[in-house]
């Protein structure tokens, strides 16, 4: 998650001070090298403009890719396996909402913004669970404009079955910039048929403070999470904090079972989350990232020498690298050498009259789907999972 940290212009003394209340890890200082470079580029922008087509310096990067970075959300399995095993569709609901809100966490220092994924990029990884079990992920980035991100994630023995879309738009806004972040999360608890889908929606993002004051990152406004078959819904309110009153990274809430009111949903997306339930008035823990947030689960991804050309870390890798050497001229040469890649690409395409093909996922209905049909046996679905996003590679 996050975007890209801006040195205040002119700040010093007070103005060096991070805003009351803020994680020192969402805040960030430039050098003065990297200031006077992000102060050129914003001199070049105006207030209201599409970010898409404008080049940030390399040293605001987060080192991994957005196909990498969405695999946040699958960091705590155990919040949603076993869901299908609720009777009760309320306790089902509450559980995707732990699974959707204990990903937020997860993010670099500072506030600093994925890899952009070029058109045909694709990440894939495996997790190897605890009980035995698995789970797969594949990515691949099916549009470049707009940007669209696809996902699938499935864990056949924990009956859990995600898919998204993800199309980010950025605007400068005078001291911020905001990414709205279209698209949506699909769950289906596959143990469970008869709930059909659960749908949430993603809240924005604004790194504020990119003028004057201290860099801060922030979600804000509104996202919902449904349930149709249900009439189970929740809009939660992602509050960025007011000049004068709140608190960074709050969270607000309730869930609704048709028109009647289930309970509230309240914390921080980056401390306590609680919900409190209308009939009993109980509070119960959602997920706490001081006591859980390092309990994420590990994945298992190809090493770099084994990954193909167009997969995430080997595409990136020389970028990867200077960044973490902090070698800003040689991290630029790199992005530039994958971007100018992508344009003559593009240009050979329209000279030749010929359209990019998605390989992992294909359009349909509006929605970008896996091109997997999955096996009716569940004792079957793992081997046909493994085989679709890792082919057997053909001899050199």
């Amino acid at each position: 998650m996050g975007f890209f940290k801006g040195r205040p212009r002119g700040a010093s003394g007070a103005d060096d001070k991070a805003p009351e209340d803020t994680n020192p890890d969402d805040t960030s200082i430039l050098d003065e090298d990297e200031g006077s470079i992000i102060t050129s580029l914003i001199s070049q922008l105006r207030v209201g403009m599409d970010l898409s087509k404008v080049t940030f310096p390399t040293f605001v990067l987060e080192p991994r890719s957005m196909l990498e970075r969405i695999t946040d959300f699958m960091a705590h399995p155990d919040l949603i396996f076993g869901a299908e095993n609720c009777e009760d569709p309320e306790e089902r609901f509450i559980r995707v909402l732990q699974y959707y809100l204990a990903g937020w966490h997860i993010k670099p220092k500072g506030v600093k913004k994925p890899y952009n994924p070029v058109l045909g990029e694709f990440f894939r990884c495996r997790y190897d669970y605890p009980n035995g079990t698995q789970g797969f992920y594949i990515a691949e980035q099916v549009s470049h404009h707009p940007p669209v991100s696809a996902f699938y994630y499935i864990s056949p023995e924990n009956q859990v079955a995600i898919l998204g879309e993800l199309r980010p738009k950025s605007k400068f806004l005078g001291n911020s910039v905001s990414t709205t972040m279209e698209g949506e999360n699909r769950v289906r608890l596959m143990g469970r048929p008869e709930d059909g889908e659960y749908v949430i929606t993603m809240p924005n993002m604004y790194a504020r403070g990119i003028l004057f004051g201290k860099m801060v990152l922030e979600l804000g406004d509104t996202c919902t999470a449904r349930n149709d078959r249900h009439g189970l819904s929740s809009d939660l309110e992602f509050k960025t904090k007011g000049f004068f009153s709140g608190t960074y990274n709050a969270i607000l809430g309730r869930v609704k079972h048709g028109h009647n009111d289930v309970g509230e949903i309240s914390g921080k997306w980056s401390g306590l989350m609680e919900f409190k339930s209308s009939k009993t008035g109980e509070k119960r823990p959602l997920f706490d990232v001081g006591k859980n947030g390092q309990k994420v689960a590990p994945k298992w991804v190809a090493p770099e020498d084994e990954q193909e050309p167009y997969e995430s870390r080997r595409l990136w890798h020389d970028l990867t690298v200077a960044i973490n050497a902090k070698d800003m001229e040689a991290a630029t040469e790199a992005k530039t050498a994958v971007e100018n890649a992508q344009r003559e690409l593009r240009s050979r395409r329209e000279e030749e009259g010929t359209q990019h093909s998605s390989r992992f996922f294909r359009q349909q209905e509006g929605r970008w789907v896996p091109r997997l049909e999955l096996p009716q046996d569940p004792k079957e679905m793992v081997p046909a999972v493994q085989q679709w996003i890792w082919p057997p590679r053909a001899p050199a």
